[in-house]
């Protein structure tokens, strides 16, 4: 992989087209500006009950987007990231309609988990309060099969999100078909989606259980050997994310977005200094995804401390709702349909209160920090809430996955805010100080990230307080220094 910015976004609601009107935007206007692309679900159906992550055929692009050729012509350009959707496959897909249809006699029948295959004699309420839950409710969803049995079926997000035992010879062939068919066709990472979920035992959280944690580390060495790094996506404690980036290439830094809004919103960058001391290497860093901002990464479990304390949490999070102006808490736990538990549902430009220096300034702490940068195509135009969708759908999520045209496209690179992270970018991207040794240092307001690597050195200093930040890079005898809060004023 690259050491370079990566985009994500889904390939319909950036370009208002398929994958190659994507292609095409990658050579106008955000030409050179991101060496990969993790293209979300282009699977059919994009537009299931969680947009693309419930496939009922894994195996096949949705036309809408294009073809295999359309993903295989894409990697030509730029290195594509792909969803393997690990837990769980559509209740409508052929599989899992063959399983309603002839019960026990289907060929599929051992690929979907049921209760019995993991409670034989049922679950008790003490086994059921242990299992770590992503979303309120049962863990089961009772389907009626054609013969008017009724069984209930393992459905760890939703109704229709049929959970895959991938113990059995059949979810194990189902995979392998997905991951030849992504090496065949360009794709070069691979994000593992709800791994961390993929094998239960019973008395266990079913949640990250050494047999998973096996299965992530074997799947990952499959994937190597077909040409494809992994990327393990798992929301859970700190020390959970140190864990299992010594089991598979890469791991997502899940907390350093809520690290950098604590900061932000009190001046003190000692909770993330001490994060950024121990958090591994082999990461990829995000602010913003699909799903929301991620609270749980950051926070205590059970009697573990977490980075943050609980009553920091609270008060994270109601400071992104206050910034909102109560638009993610309409859109957050309870509220719109919410398939989790542990995330707010905001982009994170609003989540700052629309601040653009504070927004330049989270962007280049995360540049700075360990990891492949990824910046979701939300945060790249600096978008604000999509409350007209959110409406629309009831979908929580839906709120920071706004549908975008050209026009739009075109009118957000005009912001100062956008133009000046479309300059970071670009430092990131070229420097050759990323590719060296990283310092951290700082005390409450103030925070210092050098990169150095020979005659390259490259220079964070904030001053939260102030507010004020420079980058400085350096290279041999050539200085260049760039002040943000002129970059977010658009003095580029």
């Amino acid at each position: 992989m690259k050491n370079q910015v990566q985009l994500i976004t889904y390939a319909d609601r950036l370009s208002n087209g398929g994958i190659d009107d994507l292609s095409n935007m990658l050579d106008s206007s955000l030409n050179n500006l991101f060496s990969g692309v993790h293209v979300l679900p282009f699977y059919y159906p994009i537009d299931g009950s969680d947009a693309g992550f419930d496939p009922i055929d894994h195996a096949k692009v949705d036309e809408r987007l294009g073809s295999w050729d359309s993903v295989k012509k894409l990697g030509d350009k730029v290195e594509i990231m792909a969803d393997l959707i690990v837990n769980h496959a559509s209740a409508q897909s052929p599989e899992f309609q063959d399983v309603l249809e002839k019960g026990e006699e289907s060929e599929y029948w051992q690929m979907f988990l049921k209760e019995t295959d993991v409670f034989p004699n049922g679950m008790t309420e003490v086994e059921a309060a242990t299992i770590y839950r992503p979303r309120p409710g049962s863990c089961f969803s009772e389907k009626e099969l054609k013969s008017g049995k009724k069984v209930n079926f393992w459905t760890t997000f939703t109704d229709n999100q049929m959970d895959i035992n991938v113990e059995s010879p059949a979810g194990d062939a189902y995979l392998e078909k997905v991951l030849k068919l992504f090496a065949g066709n360009g794709v070069k990472i691979i994000r593992l989606d709800a791994a961390g979920y993929a094998i239960k035992r019973a008395g266990t959280s079913c949640f990250m259980t050494d047999e998973a944690f096996a299965f992530i580390n074997k799947l990952s060495n499959r994937a190597n050997e077909l040409g494809m790094e992994t990327i393990a996506e798992i929301h859970s404690h700190y020390k959970t994310q140190v864990d299992v980036a010594s089991k598979v290439n890469r791991v997502y830094d899940f907390a350093l977005p809520p690290l950098i809004l604590h900061s932000l919103f009190n001046n003190n960058v000692n909770a993330l200094i001490e994060w950024l001391k121990i958090a591994p290497k082999n990461c990829l860093t995000v602010l913003d995804t699909h799903d929301g901002i991620g609270i749980i990464d950051a926070g205590p479990e059970g009697d573990k401390p977490g980075l943050l304390t609980p009553e920091e949490i609270d008060t994270l999070v109601e400071t992104m709702h206050d910034n909102s102006l109560e638009q993610s808490r309409k859109a957050t736990g309870a509220a719109a349909s919410n398939v989790d538990l542990y995330q707010v549902n905001c982009t994170y430009y609003d989540a700052l209160g629309r601040n653009d220096v504070h927004y330049l300034f989270s962007r280049a702490i995360q540049f700075f920090s360990p990891g492949v940068p990824q910046v979701y195509y939300g945060g790249l135009f600096a978008m604000q809430n999509d409350m007209t969708l959110l409406e629309n759908t009831n979908v929580g999520r839906d709120i920071n996955r706004p549908y975008l045209t050209e026009e739009v496209v075109a009118e957000q690179l005009t912001k100062p805010v956008v133009k000046g992270l479309v300059k970071l970018i670009e430092i990131r991207n070229t420097s050759d100080a990323f590719n060296g040794e990283v310092t951290v240092v700082g005390e409450s307001h103030s925070l210092n990230m050098t990169w150095s690597n020979n005659v390259s050195k490259a220079v964070l200093d904030l001053n939260l307080k102030a507010p004020s930040g420079t980058i400085t890079l350096t290279k041999g005898n050539e200085t260049t220094k760039y002040d943000l809060v002129k970059l977010a004023n658009g003095q580029i």
